[in-house]
């Protein structure tokens, strides 16, 4: 018995003993696995990170870095820096076969087409056997090489990765940095190369840098604006100037416009043109360094002529949000430019633009359907109807607001129609209907009005639901604009909604009816209840007393609603709609993105004083949220983009676009009170 229990013991330790090896073993294969992992990430990792172009062209999937990025230390560039290479003569196949792979390569394609030009003329030539290495793993580099001729084998740690041909550029971290290289690259075949040096390069960039900021210096200075300003004052607004490049016929500033953009040409030629009687009259022609705006830097100035780019053109350009925060206004000098643009004899007085008397304006009829032979009736609201008139001698269309005076006396909104005459009749921006004319007789007063073909975008929303987002985008994007131009102006809008956006012909947006405009100072608050329920603050609705707030707010509901199809929020019952709004919860559809969600809940912020636009950089913030990031606002402005709501206007009668309503046979009471005299 004893013995049995002594073999049970000795095979109890010899099998512990087995356990114990076993999981020795266990230990040491997870190590070595793990081992094998990190090596496996740390050769994926130099697989990406290397300077030669991928055989597929697909970029890998971005990573989450884990750890620290490489210092580079910087070298010291000499003061004077000279090229004293000699240049290579290259043929016009040679050219354009550097230059492909130039504009080919992620970081080269980034240099202008002057840096591009030295490069190609300070490439020099060499040439390799087979099985010569051009490059060698480890060794620290300072040439790039384009492959004009030949096969190369890219290879690391002895594994072959890829194969160079020509066209390919390889080793171009070596002309920004000191870095060692990462692969070995060998002549498969007789190879062809043209290379450059870290210190050639280094010295096209600086000099060029360098060349361009003197000659800068040198237009600004012959500025009468910023003729006084200091070097560095100089230097600061070169820093905040960006480059901006015209096509042939682009207009870059129209006569009539709000000017806020100052101008320097860089390369081509601007025509300056006026409108005279109708007529595009050329006034003079301006070359490299001469500049043009200055005056919009500092006063709020209507565009005194119209520049066109003559063939393509290069400005260098600065707004006046942007210099206002660089230079203080009481440095400059202000002189009177009103003659800058003009010939040099005193140009023909033009005759006034608006000519047009009511004798002259006849209803548009219905060419067709139950209402044929009738005026056509664009829209119809509480005040009165919007009807289409045109001319007998020229054709044109207008839409023509009548009023009855009675009902505006009725409902006390006679500061109000005059308010909005007034500031119609001021207004000169492409994203706010025109106010032509006004007339007035013991009934109606009458609003001559632009023509808007392409119909409401509330008619459109409701046609297709919801819009796709390059639609809601351009949408708000010109609602944007025409917000910038009005609280430039010191007026707050208050009626914001798609029933009070048209679409002209080229499907841009403008913003129709400013009944419940209203000019504000700074600072100050108004206490009114004014507005549409779904699209009213929370602070209208509470009596808090209001201000340039409440636009942003309607501004990010419109965009909810310009992608959902409704507001977010919305009852049959107006109580129901301010508890919502002063709840203030945002429910998003799961088909709304990020981009989207962020600016809706910003420019909605229940605070005002924490709403997207109405913080220290104003409506810049809301310009430059990611929402708007495909937008050109340059090109916005200038009405050089191809709007994507042009596919909602539909082709056919001039009134195609508006829903479709009976004459109105009824006549409104006279009125004599006279509170219409201005009209």
């Amino acid at each position: 018995m004893e013995k049995q229990l002594e073999d049970l013991k000795q095979q109890l330790e010899k099998q512990c003993f087995i356990n114990q090896e076993l999981q020795r073993q266990n230990k040491d294969l997870e190590q070595r696995l793990q081992d094998k992992e990190k090596l496996l990430q740390q050769l994926q990792s130099q697989y990406h990170d290397l300077e030669f172009p991928s055989q597929s062209g697909n970029e890998a999937e971005p990573e989450v870095r884990k750890s620290r990025a490489a210092v580079i230390a910087p070298e010291p560039i000499p003061e004077t820096l000279e090229l004293k290479r000699a240049r290579v003569k290259k043929t016009v196949s040679e050219t354009s076969l550097i230059v492909k792979a130039i504009q080919k390569n992620d970081f080269l394609s980034r240099l202008d087409d002057e840096q591009i030009a030295m490069m190609v003329d300070l490439l020099m030539t060499s040439t390799f056997k087979p099985g010569e290495e051009v490059i060698k793993e480890g060794t620290e580099g300072d040439s790039m090489y384009i492959v004009a001729d030949g096969e190369l084998t890219v290879t690391q740690a002895g594994r072959e990765l890829r194969t160079l041909c020509r066209g390919d550029i390889f080793g171009e971290l070596a002309i920004l940095y000191n870095c060692k290289r990462t692969a070995t690259v060998k002549a498969r075949t007789p190879v062809h190369l043209w290379s450059m040096e870290r210190q050639t390069y280094r010295t096209i960039i600086t000099n060029k840098s360098k060349k361009k900021r003197e000659q800068l210096m040198g237009f600004l200075k012959t500025s009468r604006t910023l003729k006084d300003l200091s070097d560095v004052q100089l230097s600061k607004i070169i820093d905040s100037m960006e480059e901006v490049k015209y096509q042939d016929k682009d207009v870059i500033v129209r006569e009539g416009t709000e000017g806020d953009t100052f101008y320097i040409i860089l390369k081509g030629e601007v025509l300056v043109t006026k409108n005279v009687n109708g007529l595009q009259k050329k006034i003079r022609r301006m070359g490299k360094g001469e500049h043009f705006g200055e005056q919009a830097l500092i006063r709020e100035i209507l565009r005194t002529a119209t520049c066109t780019a003559d063939g393509p053109v290069t400005c260098f350009s600065i707004d006046k949000e942007v210099f206002e925060e660089t230079i203080p206004v009481e440095h400059l000098e202000l002189f009177d430019d009103s003659k800058v643009m003009q010939e040099e004899q005193v140009p023909e007085k033009t005759s006034p633009t608006t000519t047009i008397k009511l004798k002259d304006l006849v209803p548009a009829l219905y060419q067709e359907g139950r209402y044929q032979g009738e005026p056509v009736t664009l829209g119809v609201g509480g005040f009165g109807r919007v009807q289409l008139m045109t001319t007998e001698n020229h054709g044109k269309f207008y839409a023509m607001k009548r009023v009855s005076k009675k009902n505006v006396v009725a409902k006390r909104q006679e500061e109000h129609v005059l308010f909005e005459k007034r500031i119609l009749k001021s207004i000169q921006s492409d994203f706010i209907v025109r106010l032509y004319a006004t007339f007035k007789d013991t009934r109606y007063i009458y609003m001559v009005m632009e023509f808007c073909g392409g119909g409401e975008i509330w008619t459109k929303l409701k046609e297709v639901g919801r819009f796709d987002e390059s639609i809601a985008v351009f949408c708000t994007a010109c609602v944007v604009e025409a917000y910038a131009y009005l609280h430039k102006k010191n007026i707050m809008y208050r009626d914001l909604k798609p029933e009070n956006l048209m679409l002209d012909a080229r499907g841009y947006i403008k913003l129709v009816d400013f009944g419940f405009a209203k000019e504000m100072v700074r600072g100050e608050k108004t206490y009114s209840f004014v507005g549409t329920p779904e699209y009213m603050a929370p602070e209208i609705i509470k009596n808090q007393g209001h201000d340039f707030a409440v636009d942003f707010w309607s501004l990010g509901i419109l965009i909810f609603e310009l992608l959902v199809g409704s507001p977010p929020f919305s009852s049959s019952e107006p109580q129901k709609i301010y508890a919502k709004i002063l709840d203030g919860v945002l429910k998003y559809p799961p088909y709304l993105n990020e981009a989207a969600k962020s600016i809706i809940s910003k420019l909605c912020r229940p605070r005002p004083g924490q709403r997207l636009g109405n913080t220290k950089n104003g409506i810049k913030d809301v310009r430059h949220h990611r929402w708007f990031g495909s937008m050109n606002w340059h090109k916005l402005r200038m009405g050089q983009l191809d709007a994507p709501t042009v596919r909602l206007v539909r082709k056919g009668p001039c009134y195609i676009n508006f829903d479709r309503f009976p004459q109105d046979h009824t006549k409104a009471e006279e009125e004599f009170s006279g509170w219409d005299r201005e009209f």
